[in-house]
């Protein structure tokens, strides 16, 4: 269902904002505080949700205001608890989300989109097949949270639990590359503290590469963490799997991610999706080692998703990604090295893949 683009859409507005728009609109000023709590606390999307507000308030403000302009196409939940959301947005363009839970931890963790595609074009990934369309404003970003939230805690109140169901960390993980769209990702991430009260210390922002913008992030004071999908250690295997190392060679890569650590204080993290006779062998494993060895930083080795469509990518065995993970602890110093627990397998939680088969 698509959003009326007569209304004004209320949602990212500040408190301030919100004050200065009700005087306007000739509401009385402390309705913004009611309103802006039941927005960013309550995760509320609906005035008729507003219980301090009196039935003729709520009627009019839904016909002047909308809370957010996305959609909700499509939910699923993964036997291990994942649940993957399909986004309309209000020009009728597909975004997808993600939310996680873990068995060791009570916090949830949120995926989400900052683009719609990606031109990256990394040919292991789904969202690579999609091209790139646009990019997300912040507000598009941040509102993906927010109605992850309201979701959640619709169902939870009608399986009998009264708490809000509240999101602890965001990673950007889901579609795009976030520092090609990095004048919104950084507004967003502000925002999500400001607003969603989810601090800059439970941030991830994954890259593939793009120095510039590594560059830049480095001096923004944000306390986010910085990923970096790597995927292969040498340049020949990397300038396949991640088309962007034509640009940016590993060399000069690694050089600024250590700069980044030099300039934040802040421990990074190296993403290796594992590809069955790609770049699983122990040659590979080794020169991953070494390259990392003088990096600040953890190792995160993610077995392929093999849910994605069918194409010649394959998953090593177990076997293959222990041996592997042993040699590249070795060789990198006894660096923290973890094989990510793979997550909605059974509901195509891997980035594009619910939109990919969503448009068939």
């Amino acid at each position: 269902m698509q959003k009326d683009l007569q209304l004004k859409n209320i949602f990212g507005l500040t408190l301030d904002e919100l004050e200065n728009l009700f005087l306007s609109e000739g509401i009385e000023k402390f309705r913004a505080k009611q309103i802006f709590k039941w927005i960013y606390a309550k995760s509320s999307r609906d005035f008729k949700e507003m219980t301090d507000l009196s039935n003729k308030l709520q009627e009019t403000l839904a016909n002047k205001f909308q809370i957010g302009s996305l959609s909700l196409i499509e939910r699923q939940e993964s036997s291990d608890g994942t649940k993957k959301y399909l986004f309309s947005l209000s020009d009728g363009n597909l975004i997808e989300s993600v939310l996680m839970a873990f068995e060791d931890r009570d916090s949830l963790s949120a995926c989400i989109s900052s683009q719609i595609g990606c031109a990256v074009k990394c040919p292991f990934c789904s969202t690579g097949t999609l091209g790139f369309r646009k990019n997300l404003n912040a507000d598009e970003i941040l509102e993906q949270v927010q109605f992850i939230q309201n979701i959640e805690t619709k169902r939870a109140s009608e399986a009998g639990t009264e708490s809000p169901v509240r999101i602890s960390n965001i990673v950007f993980m889901g579609q795009g590359e976030p520092l090609n769209n990095y004048d919104n990702v950084i507004e967003a991430t502000r925002k999500l503290g400001s607003l969603i009260g989810i601090g800059v210390r439970h941030i991830t922002i994954s890259t593939s590469g793009v120095i510039p913008q590594i560059q830049q992030l480095s001096k923004e004071n944000l306390q986010v963490t910085l990923a970096l999908s790597l995927h292969d250690p040498d340049d020949i295997g990397r300038d396949y799997l991640v088309p962007i190392n034509k640009k940016w060679k590993i060399s000069e890569l690694m050089q600024a991610m250590k700069d980044y650590v030099r300039e934040t204080n802040r421990r990074v993290t190296i993403e290796y999706v594992m590809l069955k006779g790609l770049n699983d062998s122990n040659e590979k494993a080794i020169s991953l080692g070494k390259l990392c060895a003088n990096l600040h930083c953890n190792i995160n080795l993610i077995p392929y998703n093999q849910s994605c469509s069918d194409n010649e990518f394959q998953r090593p065995s177990n076997n293959r990604i222990h041996e592997f993970s042993k040699l590249v602890k070795e060789y990198s110093k006894g660096k923290t090295v973890t094989v990510r627990k793979e997550k909605g397998h059974d509901i195509k939680a891997a980035c594009g893949q619910l939109e990919s088969s969503y448009r068939l």
